[in-house]
């Protein structure tokens, strides 16, 4: 599966919280795909948001500490059973305010 991005898979040098912004592509609607994704962000102790696109892509946005986040980023490579991760594409950002807990946001696909 291949990562691509500004700076695949890894976050950028530096010492304290960054923010991700990852769009993962496949069989990733309908599979339950959000609702691991926000789980695994709120054991991580992380923030933001995963949503569905209406181009059948599954949209992630989060902030937390570095490690975590490259947790994250191994979650979205692999996704839940059923899943199938044929692209995941990933840039890193400095942190924004605004995120509180992990939310799973309205999406157009309904069905998970």
């Amino acid at each position: 599966m291949p990562v691509s991005g500004t700076q695949p898979g890894r976050p950028p040098a530096g010492l304290g919280p960054v923010r991700l912004h990852a769009v993962v592509r496949g069989q990733v609607q309908g599979v339950g795909f959000r609702y691991l994704v926000r789980h695994e962000a709120l054991r991580l102790g992380l923030t933001g948001w995963v949503a569905n696109r209406n181009d059948g892509s599954v949209e992630c946005e989060a902030q937390g500490q570095r490690g975590a986040l490259e947790e994250l980023v191994e979650v979205l490579a692999a996704g839940p059973p059923g899943a199938s991760v044929d692209d995941l594409e990933v840039d890193w950002t400095p942190v924004a305010a605004g995120f509180e807990g992990f939310a799973i946001r309205s999406g157009s696909h309904p069905g998970d």
